[in-house]
């Protein structure tokens, strides 16, 4: 800022002085000083983009940091409402238009400030009269500025949020691709995405259109300006009271003038774009979080795995009940199946017993105690999951088994694979324990991806389990081996089962059949048949389904 005010002032010295003055010696002195205040700007420059990039890495290291930490505390609910693409695009995208103001736009905007401080300064120390001539159109500016800022706050924020729907369109895609081929789907998610891409082209569009119309504006002040120095300063010079070196300088600081509003006007955009990011981010961070332990929680040392449900009555969304007085106990070490069509309400009661959602009345008792009484982490930790869906990361084969228990030594991840017939392919694999699997645990097949979540838990050591059924999506060898694996995990442990075969869960020691969020039957496999209510006719159809016409009987049904 500095270099950039002196500059204009040694060359008017040099022409008035020097040139004008027939003094070589004098002229090359000032061009030498000149030259070393510009080589010196530059450095300060320099100086200022590394200081400034560094505390724009560094707030943005924390805000990343501050967003996933945010995301894995925020309530099972919020995922519910939000596509997962939408939060990727939030913490990816957006931070990404923060991160190019931060590092790039602010040092460019506090440069831009210093230098028009100084060569406001300037002008005023040499002429003021003609410097405020010049500074006369600043209002304009601010005038221009503000009413072109309201509008593109507003493009760039459905630009942001168009941007994260097709990021959340790619990755449900993507994430389905093998489903889309099979169903051919291909040409119908070609045109999803197309629709969604367009309307992203067009936010972007209608934003550059409203940013693009500023730098013109500031063009023509710029030639208002330098035609108010030319007319009034040549005025002056006329009168005598103004010499043309000092003419010169104002002209160049016109020029320069506008050359740190340009400036400003490309920032003034990143930062119209990086607002609305930030709205996006902080509306995240200003989500409110899964409720705190209650003052004096219960710390749950090792129970016995009793579960109870009182009158339960449960809504993911006000007015829209989805458990009607649910009622049940599971005693210590009994397996208990849930029945029932998709959307009765099975995978909500499961999810209510390690609190992943509160009760809207009623309660749920593990081990004795409300779980709104005792600590999360502790509820958690007698409770095991074990999803239709095995989840395993891009990691090493123990990493993945050693998931829960990050203490957990080789000794320990070994036994639990043995545990459930897993250890034979693991040692199979290029690098036994030590091989990387991709993401979603490839190159290996849903049954081996399964038998590493089941030892999972079985290192874990729950005293509750929870199964949304395992074997579901497997081959007749291959279920053989979990099904002897299950046998293992639950073996002295309290269990819920989430049926979708009831063939698996003939050997329940109580199958709670669920209809419309409330439990319409209860009992054993043999006393359901034998009362022919809901239970058998929902084991009719599917014993039919999975059997040619004609061979199913409804005795052969109570066998």
């Amino acid at each position: 800022a500095a270099a950039q005010a002196a500059g204009p002032w040694l060359i008017s010295l040099a022409i008035d002085h020097y040139i004008l003055g027939g003094d070589p010696v004098g002229l090359a002195r000032t061009m030498a000083l000149l030259f070393g205040v510009y080589v010196a700007g530059s450095w300060a420059t320099r100086t200022q983009i590394f200081q400034v990039g560094s505390i724009g890495q560094r707030v943005l290291a924390s805000l990343r940091a501050r967003l996933f930490d945010q995301l894995q505390h925020l309530p099972l609910g919020y995922f519910d409402r939000r596509p997962i693409g939408d939060l990727m695009s939030r913490v990816v995208n957006d931070v990404e238009t923060l991160n190019q103001l931060l590092t790039q736009g602010i040092t460019q905007l506090l440069g831009a400030l210093f230098s028009l401080i100084g060569i406001v300064l300037a002008m005023l120390v040499l002429n003021p009269r003609l410097a405020l001539v010049c500074l006369g159109i600043i209002p304009v500016m601010l005038l221009t500025t503000a009413f072109v800022a309201r509008r593109a706050r507003q493009a760039f924020r459905k630009a942001r949020q168009t941007t994260g729907n097709v990021t959340a369109e790619l990755q449900e895609e993507l994430g389905g691709v093998r489903e889309a081929q099979a169903f051919n789907r291909t040409e119908a998610n070609i045109a999803d995405f197309r629709r969604a891409n367009a309307a992203n082209r067009d936010a972007n569009v209608q934003a550059t259109a409203i940013t693009s119309a500023f730098a013109p504006a500031m063009d023509t002040l710029s030639t208002l300006a330098t035609a108010l120095v030319i007319g009034y300063g040549g005025y002056l010079v006329f009168e005598g009271s103004l010499t043309v070196g000092l003419l010169a300088a104002f002209l160049i600081y016109v020029q320069q003038f506008f050359r740190p509003v340009e400036l400003a006007s490309q920032v003034y955009t990143q930062t119209q774009s990086a607002l609305a990011g930030a709205e996006r981010i902080y509306a995240i961070l200003d989500e409110p979080r899964e409720p705190a332990d209650p003052f004096g929680a219960i710390a749950l040392d090792r129970i016995a795995g009793r579960v109870e449900f009182r009158d339960v009555e449960f809504a993911y969304r006000p007015g829209q009940p989805v458990l009607h007085g649910v009622s049940f106990t599971v005693e210590p070490g009994q397996t208990v199946a849930l029945v029932g069509t998709t959307g009765a309400g099975k995978t909500t009661i499961a999810s209510l017993i390690p609190r992943f959602y509160d009760v809207m009345a009623g309660s749920v008792r593990v081990g004795g105690h409300d779980v709104r009484d005792v600590t999360r982490t502790s509820l958690r930790r007698q409770t095991g999951i074990v999803l239709q869906e095995p989840f395993l990361f891009a990691g090493s084969v123990a990493e993945n088994v050693g998931y829960g228990r990050a203490d957990a030594t080789v000794a320990e991840i070994e036994a639990a694979a043995r545990a459930v017939d897993a250890h034979g392919f693991i040692t199979a694999l290029p690098q036994g324990y030590g091989t990387v699997l991709g993401e979603g645990g490839s190159p290996l097949s849903h049954g081996q991806r399964q038998l590493l979540t089941l030892a999972r838990a079985v290192l874990a050591d729950p005293r509750i389990l929870i199964l949304d059924e395992a074997t579901s999506r497997v081959d007749s060898q291959t279920e053989t081996v979990i099904q002897r694996a299950l046998a293992t995990l639950l073996k002295g442990r309290t269990s819920i089962v989430i049926a979708h075969r009831l063939s698996t869960i003939r050997n329940a020691d109580v199958i709670l059949v669920v209809e419309g969020g409330r439990i319409v039957e209860r009992g054993d496999h043999d006393t359901l048949l034998a009362r022919g209510g809901r239970y058998a006719e929902l084991y009719r159809r599917q014993l039919q389904a999975s059997q040619p016409p004609g061979q199913i009987s409804v005795d052969s049904a109570r066998l």
